[in-house]
């Protein structure tokens, strides 16, 4: 048996204004472990929290597109080696739950209006998405957790950015860049998409030697301090960390905190 464990963020570049999403985000998933639920229910849980606050970007706080769209992305995936990602969808204002619904498929990423089809299919929620008019968004949000049976999953989702080409994707639904878990951590990353999947940081930061806060530090080193990069981790043994290099809300939730 394991000793749960959950880390959400709300994104680098938020401030501490922003910490009550996240806190209620860790809340809601600790609750989802403490009544013996998986960890894949658990982050599932506190990133549809986020993806409904509008002043997180993902979900209703998605940041509008070059052509006034809304395009969201989102990615899950479990130490047991399941993913599931969604890039670019639209009217879909939860779709952490879409890219969960792939972890059990043959598939394993969809994007555009595929992605949006298969979701009518499957009987997903469809509605608009009004998003956010605010001029940020190298950022996202993410949780990381472990249950009582040791199953690691990570989970993000992001509104992408402000004034973007439509069709654009960034690190979030990256499996690699954006998100990472095996058997001994599971990582989740927040910042410049870009620069992020040209480091390819999560799995560079998985396979580093050291302990959990040298290996985030190892990956904030990777960058300049002028570009804005933030993770959240949690390891197989109990360690559970978030570290960036800029303002990043997040909480962490055991029976040791």
């Amino acid at each position: 048996m394991s000793n749960p464990m959950i880390v959400c963020h709300g994104g680098a570049g938020h401030t501490a204004k922003d910490q009550p999403g996240v806190d209620l985000a860790a809340d809601a998933g600790w609750a989802v472990l403490c009544a013996g639920g998986s960890a894949i229910d658990a982050v599932l849980a506190a990133v549809e929290i986020m993806e409904n606050d509008p002043v997180l970007n993902a979900g209703t706080g998605g940041r509008k597109r070059a052509d006034g769209s809304v395009q969201l992305d989102a990615a899950i995936a479990t130490s047991d080696g399941r993913l599931g990602a969604i890039m670019a969808i639209e009217d879909t204002p939860n779709p952490i739950h879409v890219a969960a619904g792939l972890l059990d498929e043959s598939i394993h990423i969809l994007a555009g209006s595929g992605a949006r089809d298969w979701a009518d299919v499957k009987g997903f929620p469809k509605s608009t998405v009004e998003g956010s008019d605010a001029p940020t968004g190298n950022d996202t949000v993410g949780c990381v957790a472990i249950d009582a049976n040791g199953l690691l999953a990570v989970a993000s989702s992001t509104g992408g950015c402000t004034g973007r080409p439509r069709g654009r994707i960034g690190d979030t639904p990256l499996w690699g860049p954006g998100l990472w878990v095996d058997d001994n951590i599971a990582i989740a990353a927040t910042g410049i998409g870009e620069e992020i999947t040209i480091k390819m940081l999560c799995h560079k930061v998985a396979i580093q030697q050291g302990s959990l806060k040298e290996k985030l530090e190892y990956g904030l080193s990777l960058f300049e301090p002028s570009i804005e990069v933030g993770m959240i981790a949690l390891t197989a043994n109990g360690d559970g960390l978030g570290l960036a290099n800029t303002g990043m809300p997040w909480a962490i939730r055991s029976a040791n905190q």
